[in-house]
Protein backbone atom coordinates (compact mmCIF):
# COMPACT_ATOMS: atom_id res chain seq x y z
CA UNK A 1 0.00 0.00 0.00
CA UNK A 2 2.78 2.53 0.75
CA UNK A 3 4.33 1.76 -2.27
CA UNK A 4 1.50 2.64 -4.10
CA UNK A 5 1.02 5.46 -2.53
CA UNK A 6 4.51 6.61 -3.49
CA UNK A 7 4.30 5.91 -6.65
CA UNK A 8 0.82 7.59 -7.34
CA UNK A 9 2.40 10.84 -5.48
CA UNK A 10 5.42 10.97 -7.66
CA UNK A 11 3.77 10.69 -11.15
CA UNK A 12 1.09 12.96 -9.40
CA UNK A 13 4.20 15.25 -9.00
CA UNK A 14 5.74 14.87 -12.46
CA UNK A 15 2.66 15.61 -13.93
CA UNK A 16 2.10 18.94 -12.73
CA UNK A 17 5.36 19.96 -13.44
CA UNK A 18 5.18 18.52 -16.67
CA UNK A 19 2.10 21.10 -17.22
CA UNK A 20 3.60 23.98 -15.51
CA UNK A 21 6.60 23.63 -18.21
CA UNK A 22 4.08 23.43 -20.60
CA UNK A 23 2.34 26.81 -19.75
CA UNK A 24 5.84 28.67 -19.31
CA UNK A 25 6.92 30.13 -22.13
CA UNK A 26 10.78 32.05 -22.03
CA UNK A 27 11.35 35.04 -23.21
CA UNK A 28 13.08 35.77 -25.81
CA UNK A 29 16.96 36.42 -25.96
CA UNK A 30 17.90 39.79 -25.37
CA UNK A 31 19.93 41.74 -28.15
CA UNK A 32 22.61 43.50 -26.46
CA UNK A 33 22.64 45.45 -30.36
CA UNK A 34 25.79 47.23 -31.91
CA UNK A 35 26.93 50.19 -30.06
CA UNK A 36 26.38 53.12 -32.37
CA UNK A 37 29.39 54.92 -34.27
CA UNK A 38 27.67 57.31 -36.21
CA UNK A 39 24.87 59.94 -35.74
CA UNK A 40 24.74 64.06 -36.17
CA UNK A 41 26.70 65.55 -33.65
CA UNK A 42 26.83 69.58 -32.43
CA UNK A 43 30.38 71.50 -31.34
CA UNK A 44 30.98 74.64 -30.15
CA UNK A 45 34.79 76.50 -29.66
CA UNK A 46 36.63 79.06 -28.73
CA UNK A 47 40.40 79.74 -29.87
CA UNK A 48 43.12 82.25 -30.46
CA UNK A 49 44.35 83.42 -33.74
CA UNK A 50 47.94 83.83 -34.90
CA UNK A 51 47.77 86.12 -38.29
CA UNK A 52 50.22 86.77 -41.04
CA UNK A 53 50.05 89.37 -43.85
CA UNK A 54 51.03 88.93 -47.08
CA UNK A 55 51.99 92.20 -48.24
CA UNK A 56 49.98 95.86 -48.15
CA UNK A 57 49.33 97.19 -51.59
CA UNK A 58 48.01 100.76 -52.71
CA UNK A 59 48.02 102.23 -56.35
CA UNK A 60 50.66 105.15 -55.24
CA UNK A 61 52.98 102.87 -53.96
CA UNK A 62 54.02 102.53 -57.69
CA UNK A 63 53.55 106.22 -58.74
CA UNK A 64 56.78 107.28 -56.57
CA UNK A 65 60.42 107.33 -57.23
CA UNK A 66 61.60 105.21 -54.11
CA UNK A 67 59.07 103.43 -52.11
CA UNK A 68 60.37 101.13 -49.23
CA UNK A 69 57.90 99.44 -46.59
CA UNK A 70 60.04 99.95 -43.13
CA UNK A 71 57.64 97.72 -41.50
CA UNK A 72 55.51 95.46 -43.81
CA UNK A 73 52.71 95.14 -41.73
CA UNK A 74 51.03 92.56 -39.53
CA UNK A 75 48.09 91.70 -36.89
CA UNK A 76 47.89 91.09 -33.53
CA UNK A 77 46.38 87.87 -32.03
CA UNK A 78 42.85 87.79 -31.35
CA UNK A 79 39.92 85.39 -29.88
CA UNK A 80 37.29 83.95 -31.84
CA UNK A 81 34.67 81.79 -31.33
CA UNK A 82 32.54 78.77 -33.35
CA UNK A 83 29.54 76.54 -33.28
CA UNK A 84 28.69 73.93 -35.72
CA UNK A 85 26.86 71.07 -36.79
CA UNK A 86 28.26 67.68 -38.35
CA UNK A 87 27.59 64.00 -38.87
CA UNK A 88 29.97 61.06 -38.09
CA UNK A 89 29.47 58.48 -40.65
CA UNK A 90 31.44 55.79 -38.63
CA UNK A 91 34.43 55.42 -36.56
CA UNK A 92 36.75 56.92 -39.50
CA UNK A 93 35.35 59.88 -41.37
CA UNK A 94 32.86 62.69 -40.09
CA UNK A 95 32.30 66.31 -41.47
CA UNK A 96 31.06 69.33 -40.31
CA UNK A 97 29.77 72.81 -41.06
CA UNK A 98 30.81 76.47 -39.15
CA UNK A 99 29.76 79.51 -38.42
CA UNK A 100 32.96 81.64 -37.02
CA UNK A 101 33.46 84.67 -35.85
CA UNK A 102 36.79 86.62 -35.24
CA UNK A 103 37.28 89.01 -33.01
CA UNK A 104 39.21 92.47 -34.18
CA UNK A 105 42.55 92.16 -34.36
CA UNK A 106 44.78 95.10 -34.05
CA UNK A 107 46.98 96.29 -37.39
CA UNK A 108 50.19 98.08 -37.80
CA UNK A 109 52.66 99.27 -40.74
CA UNK A 110 55.36 101.60 -41.39
CA UNK A 111 56.56 103.07 -45.14
CA UNK A 112 58.69 105.62 -46.13
CA UNK A 113 58.67 107.14 -49.49
CA UNK A 114 61.62 109.57 -51.31
CA UNK A 115 63.76 110.43 -54.39
CA UNK A 116 66.62 109.68 -56.20
CA UNK A 117 69.66 112.62 -54.91
CA UNK A 118 73.07 112.98 -56.54
CA UNK A 119 75.50 110.05 -57.20
CA UNK A 120 71.87 107.55 -57.00
CA UNK A 121 71.76 108.29 -53.33
CA UNK A 122 67.97 107.91 -52.05
CA UNK A 123 66.73 111.55 -50.42
CA UNK A 124 64.08 110.31 -47.77
CA UNK A 125 61.09 113.16 -47.84
CA UNK A 126 58.88 111.17 -45.29
CA UNK A 127 56.84 108.41 -44.13
CA UNK A 128 53.85 107.19 -43.11
CA UNK A 129 52.28 105.42 -39.88
CA UNK A 130 49.79 103.13 -40.97
CA UNK A 131 46.86 101.24 -38.38
CA UNK A 132 43.83 100.05 -38.16
CA UNK A 133 41.97 96.54 -36.62
CA UNK A 134 40.57 93.60 -38.55
CA UNK A 135 37.63 91.17 -38.53
CA UNK A 136 35.89 88.53 -40.39
CA UNK A 137 33.04 86.23 -40.42
CA UNK A 138 34.04 82.56 -41.32
CA UNK A 139 31.49 79.86 -43.09
CA UNK A 140 33.37 76.48 -43.82
CA UNK A 141 32.66 72.99 -44.59
CA UNK A 142 34.99 70.78 -43.35
CA UNK A 143 35.65 66.65 -43.71
CA UNK A 144 38.40 64.85 -41.18
CA UNK A 145 39.97 61.06 -41.09
CA UNK A 146 39.97 59.94 -37.30
CA UNK A 147 43.32 58.26 -36.90
CA UNK A 148 41.78 55.60 -34.33
CA UNK A 149 41.20 55.18 -30.62
CA UNK A 150 44.56 55.10 -28.64
CA UNK A 151 42.59 54.85 -24.66
CA UNK A 152 39.99 57.25 -25.50
CA UNK A 153 42.24 59.92 -27.64
CA UNK A 154 41.11 60.68 -31.48
CA UNK A 155 43.85 62.08 -32.95
CA UNK A 156 42.76 63.51 -36.56
CA UNK A 157 43.43 65.37 -39.53
CA UNK A 158 41.38 67.39 -42.13
CA UNK A 159 40.66 70.14 -44.63
CA UNK A 160 37.69 72.37 -45.60
CA UNK A 161 36.62 75.42 -47.49
CA UNK A 162 34.36 78.14 -47.41
CA UNK A 163 34.07 81.90 -47.28
CA UNK A 164 35.59 84.49 -44.90
CA UNK A 165 33.81 88.19 -44.87
CA UNK A 166 36.56 90.25 -44.17
CA UNK A 167 36.34 93.85 -42.82
CA UNK A 168 38.78 96.36 -41.92
CA UNK A 169 37.75 98.94 -39.51
CA UNK A 170 39.10 102.49 -38.56
CA UNK A 171 42.01 102.62 -40.58
CA UNK A 172 44.43 105.75 -40.24
CA UNK A 173 47.30 107.10 -41.90
CA UNK A 174 49.63 109.30 -40.21
CA UNK A 175 52.64 111.22 -42.11
CA UNK A 176 54.78 111.81 -39.36
CA UNK A 177 56.80 114.77 -40.92
CA UNK A 178 53.91 116.90 -42.19
CA UNK A 179 51.63 115.88 -39.51
CA UNK A 180 48.58 115.13 -42.38
CA UNK A 181 46.06 111.98 -41.35
CA UNK A 182 44.44 110.55 -43.27
CA UNK A 183 41.49 108.06 -42.84
CA UNK A 184 39.22 105.14 -44.56
CA UNK A 185 35.91 103.38 -44.09
CA UNK A 186 35.19 100.10 -43.86
CA UNK A 187 34.39 98.07 -46.93
CA UNK A 188 34.00 94.31 -45.80
CA UNK A 189 34.31 92.10 -48.43
CA UNK A 190 34.00 87.74 -49.02
CA UNK A 191 36.59 86.02 -49.98
CA UNK A 192 37.35 82.02 -51.16
CA UNK A 193 38.70 80.76 -47.86
CA UNK A 194 40.15 77.15 -46.92
CA UNK A 195 42.04 75.29 -44.13
CA UNK A 196 43.75 72.61 -43.20
CA UNK A 197 42.87 70.85 -39.93
CA UNK A 198 44.80 68.90 -37.25
CA UNK A 199 43.74 68.20 -33.22
CA UNK A 200 43.28 65.45 -30.52
CA UNK A 201 39.62 64.95 -29.33
CA UNK A 202 39.23 63.15 -26.10
CA UNK A 203 36.16 61.39 -25.63
CA UNK A 204 34.92 62.01 -21.73
CA UNK A 205 31.58 59.87 -22.00
CA UNK A 206 29.64 58.49 -25.02
CA UNK A 207 28.49 61.44 -26.05
CA UNK A 208 30.58 63.97 -25.15
CA UNK A 209 34.37 64.58 -26.20
CA UNK A 210 36.57 67.36 -25.74
CA UNK A 211 38.54 68.77 -28.87
CA UNK A 212 42.02 70.59 -29.02
CA UNK A 213 42.83 71.71 -32.50
CA UNK A 214 45.30 73.35 -34.94
CA UNK A 215 43.90 75.07 -38.39
CA UNK A 216 46.04 76.65 -40.73
CA UNK A 217 43.75 79.16 -42.35
CA UNK A 218 44.11 81.04 -45.28
CA UNK A 219 41.28 83.94 -45.06
CA UNK A 220 42.50 85.69 -48.68
CA UNK A 221 42.85 89.42 -49.15
CA UNK A 222 40.58 92.76 -47.34
CA UNK A 223 40.39 96.29 -48.31
CA UNK A 224 39.16 99.63 -47.03
CA UNK A 225 37.30 101.88 -48.63
CA UNK A 226 38.77 105.30 -50.63
CA UNK A 227 41.92 106.84 -48.07
CA UNK A 228 40.44 110.85 -47.53
CA UNK A 229 42.64 113.82 -45.92
CA UNK A 230 40.34 114.46 -42.65
CA UNK A 231 40.40 118.33 -44.48
CA UNK A 232 38.64 116.74 -47.30
CA UNK A 233 41.30 117.75 -50.10
CA UNK A 234 42.59 114.28 -50.89
CA UNK A 235 40.63 111.28 -51.97
CA UNK A 236 42.55 108.27 -53.44
CA UNK A 237 42.11 104.47 -53.91
CA UNK A 238 41.66 101.89 -51.34
CA UNK A 239 44.48 100.04 -49.62
CA UNK A 240 44.59 96.59 -49.88
CA UNK A 241 45.52 93.59 -47.47
CA UNK A 242 46.91 90.64 -49.38
CA UNK A 243 47.03 87.03 -48.35
CA UNK A 244 45.90 86.97 -44.81
CA UNK A 245 46.50 83.55 -43.19
CA UNK A 246 46.63 82.54 -39.59
CA UNK A 247 47.70 79.59 -37.22
CA UNK A 248 44.35 79.01 -34.98
CA UNK A 249 44.27 77.20 -32.14
CA UNK A 250 41.09 76.21 -30.32
CA UNK A 251 39.18 74.10 -27.48
CA UNK A 252 35.89 72.98 -28.04
CA UNK A 253 33.19 70.43 -27.09
CA UNK A 254 31.45 67.72 -29.22
CA UNK A 255 28.16 66.38 -28.45
CA UNK A 256 26.54 63.15 -29.95
CA UNK A 257 22.88 63.26 -31.00
CA UNK A 258 21.77 60.01 -29.87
Amino acid sequence: MRKFLGSAVAALIVSSSAGAADLYTPPPPVDPGVPVVGGWYLRGYLGMSNQRLGHLDHELFHTLEVHDLVDEGGFDSAPFVGAGIGYKFNDWIRTDGIVEYRGKADFSALDRYGHSGPGGTTIWDGTNDYDGSKSEWLLMANAYVDLGNWYGVVPYVGAGIGASRNTISHFRDINVPTQGVAYADSDPTWNFAWALHAGLGYQVTDQMTVDFGYSYLDLGDAKTSSIRAYDGSVTEAPMHFKNITSHDFKLGLRYMLQ
